[in-house]
């Protein structure tokens, strides 16, 4: 699977922006897909995720009711739009693959095994 993020930039706090990731390589259907985001100084966590299907959602706390993360399987697109930015969303943006089970949502790097470059996401107060 190759997975390939964009859509980050220079946002001011109170703004949206949204962030793509095409997935290519292997059925769309076959994975869930995670965003994850590193911010400086600080280890990778855990944003938002979604099932195969897109029925099943989740969210981390610091996000929840400001970003909804959704797919596209005619564009094998998942996408994380963000609303109400704030500075301390400012990160590096990564989407990922789990390969292994579809039906889950995955809260640990660990558990995705594809993943894109990453997408800068800088929030200005």
């Amino acid at each position: 699977v190759q997975l390939q993020a964009s859509g980050g930039g220079l946002v001011q706090a109170g703004d949206s922006l949204r962030l793509s990731c095409v997935a290519s390589g292997r059925t769309f259907s076959d994975y869930g897909m995670g965003w994850f985001r590193r911010a400086p100084g600080k280890e990778r966590e855990f944003v938002a995720g979604i099932t195969w299907s897109g029925d099943s959602t989740d969210y981390a706390d610091s996000v929840k009711g400001r970003f909804t993360i959704s797919r596209d399987s005619a564009k094998n697109t998942v996408y994380l739009q963000m609303y109400s930015l704030k500075p301390e969303d400012t990160a590096v943006y990564y989407c990922a693959a789990d390969t292994t089970d579809r039906d889950g949502i995955y809260y640990g790097a660990w558990s995705y095994d594809y993943w894109g470059q990453g997408t800068l996401v800088t929030v200005s107060s």
